[in-house]
């Protein structure tokens, strides 16, 4: 079974990734004798770009956020990003829920008090509207 473009990337990510992990290592502890070793990490490094490079035209269709970039920046695990998405998307719809509830409380109070006020300007309204109600 052949795995997807996505599938095939990340695996090259994971690979590119443990290769500079490990040549940090090697790096960061540096010896004379570790040299060759150095040397095949940083053809390998090469190789698995050049391999990346070739995958990008297969997920060109794909669009990150680019908020995901910034979860990642702030040591975040990215696949969060799609959670905080849904909470801020429901807290955003209660706000809006209660700004649409606030609106028809409010018209329906003008119209009680326009009723009041103006009662056969607002029947000629509601007649124009389709709206026989003589209630609220």
């Amino acid at each position: 079974m052949s795995s997807s473009p996505l599938e095939d990337l990340e695996a090259h990510l994971e690979m590119f990734i443990e290769n500079v992990r490990q040549m940090g290592i090697l790096v960061s502890d540096f010896q004379p004798t570790g040299q060759t070793v150095l040397n095949q990490k940083i053809t390998t490094l090469v190789t698995e770009m050049q391999e990346i490079d070739k995958l990008k035209a297969q997920v060109q269709d794909v669009h990150v956020p680019l908020e995901v970039f910034e979860y990642i920046d702030q040591g975040r695990n990215p696949q969060l990003y799609t959670k905080d998405c849904m909470e801020k998307a429901l807290v955003k719809n209660e706000q809006v829920k209660g700004k649409i509830d606030s609106f028809r409380k409010f018209k329906a109070l003008l119209l009680f008090e326009l009723t009041k006020e103006f009662p056969n300007e607002i029947a000629k309204y509601r007649a124009l509207r389709g709206d026989d109600r003589t209630g609220i």
